[in-house]
């Protein structure tokens, strides 16, 4: 049976480039924040985020804190966004970016947007599918019964339907945030510019999400595939 954690080929032409890609992705995302952590701005994170969703009439949209690095999410269950310490409070240009880039996912939910909705919908199927899909596949090429493993790599499909959708809805919430921090004027051209690369650095862990799930796809595929031709 072709192995599934050791080094085949198909793990290191699927699946290695890909985390290697997210590896540097995430220490990218790391080093950008703290870099642009030292460009001040006259807006903390706590009002950036407020600036934004003024600006869409959501003044009813809670701000919290919560513990941690890069910590910060909007939950639209009870409609508040949650920044973590290194932004609430903190008047630079990398702070206000992360917290008006979560006001524009409070956007995004109020206006219905297509792909946030749809990305909501299937979670879900892919926590379902992503349970599902090793044990099938195992247990397919155990038993020598091909549709039981093919069933598993398209239970794991779903992860990657899931990242693909995440992609236009992290690049919109970050155009949201640009536009409306463009618009107040509170910025200068400088910290204009450092927010979208702290947005731009962390739109990149998404894409690199979603390599590695294509990876990690495309390597079930071929396991299968050969075990069949054997």
């Amino acid at each position: 049976m072709p192995y599934f954690y050791g080094f085949d080929w198909s793990y290191i032409v699927y699946v290695l480039p890909a985390l290697i890609l997210a590896m540097w992705a995430q220490h990218n995302v790391s080093s950008t924040f703290k870099k642009y952590s030292r460009v001040p701005s006259t807006l903390t994170g706590a009002d950036a985020a407020r600036l934004v969703l003024q600006g869409y009439g959501l003044g009813h949209v809670g701000i919290g804190r919560i513990n941690g690095q890069l910590t910060d999410h909007y939950d639209p269950r009870s409609n508040t966004i949650s920044l973590s310490d290194a932004v609430h409070d903190v008047r630079t240009a990398a702070a206000v970016g992360v917290a008006a880039h979560e006001a524009g996912h409070a956007a995004q939910y109020a206006e219905n947007y297509g792909p946030i909705k749809l990305r909501a919908a299937i979670v879900p199927i892919t926590n379902i599918g992503s349970n599902l899909a090793m044990p099938l596949v195992l247990l397919g090429l155990v038993l020598s019964f091909e549709p039981l493993a093919y069933l598993g790599v398209l239970c794991f499909g779903a992860a990657v339907v899931f990242q693909l959708i995440t992609l236009p809805v992290e690049f919109d919430a970050s155009r949201r945030a640009v536009q409306a921090l463009t618009d107040s004027g509170y910025m200068t051209d400088e910290g204009l510019s450092a927010a979208k690369k702290v947005l731009t650095a962390a739109a990149l862990t998404y894409v690199a999400a979603l390599a590695v799930a294509i990876g990690n796809f495309l390597r079930l595929l071929t396991i299968v595939n050969r075990s069949r031709r054997d």
